[in-house]
């Protein structure tokens, strides 16, 4: 008798890693993501449920600090649209699935995937292919976008000074990963 097997799940950047002396490029860890959509009225149901607060300002983030959703975070991606990013764990659907107030979310946890881009350089690495002002002043920590890299549609979250997460859809991934690769090996001025 044949023995049941559970399929994992393949992280499309699984092992790999980029970078200079002033930039580091890897992978994210693994997690669960949500697009939410719903209108102003219900982001206080929303965000109560989700333990963490639906930003309501134009490249903002929230970050949760209860225990239970530590690392939780919610970001601005349009006037009644964000983006869950949560641990692994996290069973995003189900806790929104509680709640009355209208909404959608979708799940995209199979479809994006994440990518770090680390260090005095990391700034100047992403400048490379987005043309949007990453500079601290215009894009401090906890801001964020959906933008372009390259040609590549992905959403920019400043985690620290030096440090940004770089969410794109898996099947660019590789795409993304690459440009970013060689643009941390290009001259920093």
């Amino acid at each position: 008798m044949a023995d049941n097997k559970t399929a994992q799940p393949q992280r499309p950047l699984e092992g790999r890693m980029a970078g200079s002396p002033l930039v580091r490029i890897e992978p994210a860890e693994p997690a669960n993501r949500l697009v939410l959509r719903a209108r102003p009225e219900a982001s206080a149901e929303l965000s109560k449920a989700l333990g963490v607060k639906l930003p309501q300002k134009p490249k903002s983030s929230e970050q949760s600090k209860a225990a239970k959703t530590k690392g939780r975070r919610a970001l601005w991606i349009g006037p009644d649209e964000w983006l869950i990013i949560a641990d692994a764990s996290a069973d995003l659907t189900s806790v929104c699935g509680k709640v009355s107030a209208l909404h959608s979310a979708v799940d995209v946890s199979h479809r994006n995937t994440a990518i770090t881009v680390s260090g005095p350089a990391a700034e100047a690495t992403l400048n490379a292919g987005c043309p949007q002002d990453l500079s601290l002043d215009a894009f401090p920590v906890g801001a964020c976008s959906r933008t372009l890299l390259g040609k590549a549609e992905v959403v920019l979250l400043r985690e620290s000074e030096e440090t940004f997460r770089v969410e794109c859809w898996r099947s660019f991934s590789a795409y993304v990963f690459d440009f970013l690769a060689d643009a941390s090996r290009a001259p920093m001025i």
